[in-house]
């Protein structure tokens, strides 16, 4: 029930963290992985590693807050592969900024990134899914889209945004036989998260430990949301829709 033979899947920000470990593991199970990033260089590597390993990967250089962009590659996948049973919507940015700090554009950056490219994926993805008869997507969350956290107010927005929105796409396409789910992961271990400690100006390391602080006394690791998407992509989930699944070591419990 978690293999994935036959289906192809489309995964942003796959060039590293979330997003990579994702694209590993879906070609693990079987799925044919098409990998969109803007960063080429680690992107294609990544491709390769899966290619190596017995799986099977293209990347695709796509930046996600561009209509045209999105649309452009969607029709390139689409023609190469066939179809879309997969859209894992990774894509991410945090600015760690409260509202009187934060510039006009770093607050339009973070949404367009993580929540306006949900929007724009999604509009090309889903009409070829109705093709296809269902599908599912996967939108990557937070558990700063459940609960606030501090000095990251147009994150919290953003990734807010995306659990709601999440809801509202899995009422409307159920009828389409498409599944949308969120994860919303606590601290993992990914250059997004270390690249919070040189933002708030404070020691990685301790950085780090602080984000350990919590049930299962460690920071979780890219995998760990992985396997969640993995489970929300495969027939193990064939019921499951609307709903978000917190993968962040009790951080929220």
């Amino acid at each position: 029930m978690v293999s994935l033979k036959g289906k192809v899947a489309l995964v942003t920000g796959a060039a590293s963290g979330i997003g990579l470990a994702t694209a590993e593991l879906l070609a693990e199970a079987g799925a044919i992985v098409a990998l969109l990033d803007i960063n080429e260089k680690n992107g294609t590597n990544a491709a390769n590693q899966i290619n190596e390993s017995a799986g099977k990967a293209k990347f695709f250089i796509c930046d996600v807050t561009s209509d045209s962009d999105c649309k452009k590659t969607v029709e390139v996948i689409h023609k190469e592969f066939g179809k879309i049973d997969i859209l894992f919507n990774n894509a991410g940015v945090i600015r760690r900024k409260t509202i009187l700090d934060l510039e006009e554009e770093d607050w339009d950056l973070i949404i367009d990134v993580n929540l306006k490219s949900i929007y724009l994926l999604s509009r090309h993805v889903i009409p070829i899914m109705i093709k296809g008869n269902g599908g599912s997507i996967i939108n990557n969350g937070s558990g700063w889209g459940i609960k606030g956290g501090s000095d990251a107010v147009a994150y919290c927005a953003a990734k807010g945004g995306v659990v709601n929105m999440t809801r509202a796409m899995a009422i409307d396409h159920g009828k389409h036989g498409i599944r949308v789910n969120c994860v919303c992961p606590g601290d993992i271990d990914t250059p997004l998260l270390r690249g919070e400690a040189k933002q708030l100006g404070v020691d990685e390391e301790e950085f780090m430990q602080e984000a350990a602080d919590r049930p299962l006394n460690r920071v979780g690791d890219p995998v760990d949301v992985a396997k969640a998407v993995l489970y929300l992509a495969s027939e193990l989930s064939s019921w499951v829709t609307g709903t978000s699944i917190i993968v962040d070591g009790g951080g929220l419990a």
